[in-house]
């Protein structure tokens, strides 16, 4: 069992940038690659992109960066959905580092 992960997906990647910056200022936490989804209803968003920021560290840390990330992407574009996985799995630690930025 590994650390605690925290995940936030926001709307757009310069809230992305806002939120990461916000939570690492926050709390004593690492930051996994982000990851992208752009939704088959990409139109009807506010910005046509989602982004998922991926937190790392103790449970304190990851729900406070969580938290500040939230309030930063809210003041961009929002805040689509977060969870905080409290003690994650070996093999769910391995799946964090996927990312679909160097795909097109």
């Amino acid at each position: 069992m590994g650390k605690a992960t925290g995940f936030i997906e926001v709307f757009g990647l310069t809230a992305a940038f806002v939120a990461c910056d916000a939570g690492c200022k926050a709390a004593d936490v690492t930051v996994e690659h982000f990851d992208k989804n752009k939704p088959g209803n990409a139109d009807a968003l506010p910005v046509p992109l989602i982004v998922c920021i991926k937190f790392r560290g103790t449970v304190d840390n990851v729900r406070a960066a969580v938290e500040a990330a939230a309030e930063a992407a809210n003041r961009v574009s929002g805040v689509v959905s977060s969870h905080i996985i409290s003690n994650t799995e070996e093999s769910t630690e391995k799946m964090l580092k996927l990312n679909a930025f160097d795909k097109s």
